[in-house]
């Protein structure tokens, strides 16, 4: 599907964008555990695809977000990755703001496919939705017919909401009319109906996200970066999807520095550019400049030092130890669970990023049974070739 994608470079980023879903569901089981000594007791040398146990939490510091998770399934931040993916599959790779705001809506919203977590960028950003809607519909209100009665203007808006939450443009206006005309069959109220629908389309806004600086900011862009690596606008179109659900400026920052080093990766450029090239968009250059100093990896030591949590300032620096410092995919992926904290959030900058430069199998790449233990493994790598053009 991603035509700009060099052909000796798709089967990388195939790798890589399947390297996310591996870690994280790999991190899964000891996700939101702080305590490093806890998870070394836990889960030992290989504390991957833990099976998520309360349990586990019950000494050291943690929260337990994932009741009801199996072995293999991915945390909200994988998720929310595969919103913006199949956003992406139904508009030929292309970023459609408004389609993605439905999308996530749906999926995440009352009703949705998802059960489980709902992260605070998240939760306000479905709070922003509802807030946007009914400004917009006020707004369309205010312009409706005075000679329309108060009782025809609830059922115009009745009759019109469906349709603005699920179209936009000019496919709005036939559907509202025929829905109009089940019940109204005059003319004039079908043209207010149709005017007050696309009064509301008008009046929806792309910026939609929570003032937050966490890790959703990042962890849905691989995918992004793939369908748009080598363009002149990848940088914008990472802020306009960003802004969807975290619509504050040092985290679009943040996610420019983290696009900036997957799209080199994924264009097949050394570690050590493809980082410098990061840095230079990143808020706090001086914390990963500081984090790159160290030449033995150790994740435990880079928690002490930069921070667990999800906030982009701890995470960033984090994540750049461990893809500065770790040898393998594997390597990579343990150091980051037994650092403690959001795991599963950085692990979609980790996982991709070792899986771009180190492929699949062999000494260091994804290991093959790692790969198969992801839920519903062959759908999820179907969407990745879909969306890559394998």
């Amino acid at each position: 599907m991603v035509s700009n994608l060099p052909p000796e470079r798709k089967g990388a980023i195939t790798a890589a964008l399947a390297g996310g879903w591996v870690a994280d569901a790999a991190s899964l089981g000891l996700h939101w555990l702080y305590n490093s000594e806890r998870i070394l007791e836990v889960g030992g040398q290989s504390p991957e695809f833990l099976p998520p146990r309360a349990e586990y939490y019950t000494k050291g510091f943690g929260y337990f977000a994932h009741e009801g998770k199996q072995v293999g399934d991915v945390s909200h931040y994988g998720a929310a990755t595969g919103v913006l993916t199949d956003s992406l599959l139904a508009t030929n790779g292309n970023l459609d703001i408004r389609d993605y705001q439905r999308r996530f809506r749906s999926f995440f919203g009352p009703g949705g496919q998802w059960r489980g977590f709902i992260d605070n960028p998240t939760r306000i950003t479905l709070e922003n939705f509802n807030a946007i809607e009914r400004k917009a519909v006020e707004e369309a209100q205010s312009g409706m017919p005075d000679d329309l009665s108060d009782k025809q203007k609830r059922i115009l808006v009745q009759k019109v909401m469906p349709y603005t939450r699920r179209l936009s443009g000019s496919a709005l206006a036939q559907p509202v009319r025929e829905a109009i005309s089940l019940t109204y069959k005059e003319k004039a109220i079908q043209d207010a109906g149709v005017h007050l629908a696309e009064t509301i389309d008008r009046n929806l806004v792309p910026a939609s996200g929570a003032d937050d600086m966490q890790l959703p900011a990042v962890s849905k862009l691989p995918p992004l970066v793939a369908a748009h690596s080598g363009s002149t606008n990848l940088l914008d179109v990472v802020e306009a999807a960003v802004r969807v659900t975290n619509h504050n400026d040092e985290a679009v920052a943040w996610a420019k520095c983290a696009a900036v080093l997957l799209d080199g990766l994924f264009r097949g450029e050394p570690l050590a550019k493809a980082m410098n090239s990061a840095i230079d968009e990143a808020p706090d250059q001086a914390s990963l400049k500081r984090a790159l100093e160290s030449s033995e990896l150790n994740g435990v030591a880079a928690g002490d030092t930069f921070g667990r949590t999800c906030y982009l300032q701890e995470a960033m620096p984090v994540s750049f130890h461990i893809l500065n410092t770790a040898r393998s995919y594997t390597e990579a992926i343990r150091a980051n669970i037994h650092c403690g904290g959001d795991s599963c959030g950085r692990a979609w900058l980790i996982g991709p990023a070792m899986a771009a430069m180190h492929g699949v199998g062999g000494e260091n790449g994804i290991p093959l049974s790692w790969l198969a233990r992801v839920t519903d493994a062959a759908t999820v790598y179907q969407d990745i070739e879909s969306l890559v053009g394998n």
